[in-house]
């Protein structure tokens, strides 16, 4: 799954500390989801969706093969 947080938190100035401090992960959560390494739940999903001003769908990247 490809995300789109780091281009959102850049256009935030947000680093990834600062994100993980306002949804309440560590920085290493952070630099997994945007090497999509982890999947989130989906209320750490919504909680980074809100923090970065966007929706889930806009800032997760499904493909096909993820759905399988």
């Amino acid at each position: 799954m490809k995300t789109r947080i780091k281009e959102l938190r850049a256009r935030y100035d947000l680093t990834q500390e600062q994100l993980a401090d306002k949804v309440g992960v560590t920085r290493m959560t952070i630099v997994f989801l945007e090497k999509g390494k982890y999947n989130p739940s989906i209320k750490l999903a919504y909680k980074i969706a809100v923090a970065l001003k966007t929706t889930i769908d806009d800032l997760f990247i499904f493909e096909k093969e993820d759905l399988i």
